[in-house]
């Protein structure tokens, strides 16, 4: 298993975890549930209280990934597996992304 933070404007918003078997699920942070003046991080997944869950990552997640030549440098770089979507996802969106959102790996 491994788990991401998810920030918005450098505000913990949720957490984002890969299972063993591949499958995925969201959950947004208490504080930043309870705080009416935080938007959700995306219109796929409004604010709620339960958690999102999936078979692959969610598109919004996936959508932050680089694509094509950019993809496979970084896979190289980073020596992470191209098909690892997650890890790519933990290693690349940390700091300058396109929006708000951003990633930050979970050390256990």
């Amino acid at each position: 298993m491994r788990s991401v933070e998810v920030y918005r404007n450098n505000v913990l918003a949720g957490i984002l975890t890969e299972e063993d078997n591949r499958h995925y699920t969201f959950r947004y942070d208490d504080n930043y549930f309870t705080d009416l003046s935080k938007p959700a991080i995306s219109l796929t997944l409004p604010k709620t209280s339960q958690e999102y869950k999936a078979a692959h990552l969610f598109p919004f997640f996936y959508n932050m990934l680089s694509e094509g030549v950019n993809r496979k440098l970084q896979s190289r770089a980073l020596k992470i597996d191209e098909e690892d979507d997650f890890g790519l996802l933990a290693a690349t969106a940390r700091h300058d992304t396109i929006g708000a959102v951003t990633v930050k790996p979970i050390m256990v």
